[in-house]
């Protein structure tokens, strides 16, 4: 995963500038049918009616790299999530910033009754 344009600003400004910048206290998950870019944008899954909520996980970081400590497991659509192409990491629940964000290596069709899960260390953030 890429940084957004947020968050490369605010780790600059903290570490060259001395701006204070507070960590969230929760990391989430969300997934896309239109990929965003370091600028943000893209196309949420919608929540209407299809089950869909973005998921909190956490993170371990070693060297340049943080990767998902456990299993990240989206409800069961309950109607289409439609092709799910990226992935990408808020800090809110809804709304929010965009921190992090990639395409799945492969895109991803969720009809009715299917779960998307994301293996525990498979979701890597890269600072280099």
């Amino acid at each position: 995963m890429a940084f957004s344009n947020y968050l490369s600003n605010e780790i600059l400004d903290h570490v060259f500038s001395g701006n204070a910048f507070t960590a969230p206290s929760n990391y989430y998950v969300a997934l896309y049918t239109v990929s965003p870019t370091a600028s943000g944008g893209g196309t949420e899954v919608s929540a209407s009616g299809t089950g869909y909520v973005r998921k909190t996980a956490t993170f371990t970081t070693s060297a340049t790299q943080s990767t998902n400590q456990s299993a990240i497991e989206f409800p069961t659509a309950t109607a289409s999530y439609g092709n799910v192409v990226a992935a990408a990491v808020l800090d809110a629940s809804s709304g929010g910033n965009l921190l992090a964000f990639a395409n799945l290596t492969a895109a991803k069709t969720i009809g009715i009754g299917d779960v998307l899960r994301i293996p525990a260390n498979d979701l890597d953030i890269n600072l280099a």
